[in-house]
């Protein structure tokens, strides 16, 4: 038996816009954002998708991305799980900084180590940063050391997987049709995970916002076919996008 599992980064952000390291920093989505989030519900509706149930992270940017998808599709009354899980890579003391401007100070060698290493994570919050999640309601419940001041992407992975295990697989398990809305960091995590990507390799892996990423999982639940929905040069174009941002 073959299940279908799609994943779907959020639409563009303020501060994707202004080139700013975003992590759990709650920001809204740009006109352009939900307009990618309105062509991915055309994309997969076209495509003749149904979704029993969604898991989004407890972050705005991936939160309307998804309302904004399945109302196109006009799955608007859908089951919506939303789990801290899912969020994005926290970037610790560089959240809310300017990327360019931090490669002018840090060196572009060092912040794209801060960026796109697998095991290296950025300086942390101080622990009394307003900033720190801990001062957040939405994580008032999690024990102390689950809340991070800062993430590397095998931090993610590690905090990721329990989620998949737990809550996701079953559910694929029992044959339900899954959306999961997440972010570039987070579903870096878990396409790491199903393709088996190294961690040499996943630092030139750029998924870009807004296009539906569609996995055939086998009983195992190792990819069969993965593929993006829709042109596959403006696919290419938005990846690189990704790829070019400074930091």
């Amino acid at each position: 038996m073959a299940y279908r599992l799609v994943l779907l980064r959020h639409g563009e952000s303020v501060w994707n816009l202004e080139n700013k390291f975003t992590g759990w920093t709650d920001v809204d989505l740009t006109e352009r954002g939900i307009e990618e989030a309105r062509t991915a519900g055309f994309l997969l509706a076209e495509e003749g998708f149904g979704f029993d149930a969604v898991h989004t992270s407890v972050l705005l940017r991936a939160i309307k991305t998804a309302n904004v998808t399945l109302e196109t599709m006009g799955l608007h009354w859908l089951e919506v799980t939303r789990h801290w899980r899912l969020n994005e890579r926290h970037y610790g003391a560089l959240q809310g900084l300017d990327k360019k401007k931090t490669a002018e100070e840090h060196g572009a060698e060092q912040v794209h180590l801060w960026r796109r290493s697998y095991d290296v994570a950025p300086p942390p919050l101080d622990h009394d940063d307003p900033r720190h999640p801990r001062f957040d309601r939405r994580y008032a419940d999690l024990a102390p050391e689950l809340v991070p001041a800062t993430e590397c992407l095998a931090d993610v992975v590690a905090r990721m997987l329990p989620y998949w295990y737990d809550r996701i697989v079953p559910e694929i398990r029992a044959g339900r049709r899954l959306l999961v809305v997440a972010h570039g960091n987070s579903l870096r995590a878990l396409v790491k995970h199903l393709d088996g990507i190294s961690d040499e390799e996943i630092p030139t892996l750029n998924i870009p916002t807004g296009i539906p990423l569609v996995y055939e999982l086998d009983d195992d639940l190792r990819p069969i076919t993965s593929r993006y929905l829709g042109d596959p040069d403006a696919v290419k174009r938005a990846a690189e996008a990704v790829a070019r941002q400074a930091g």
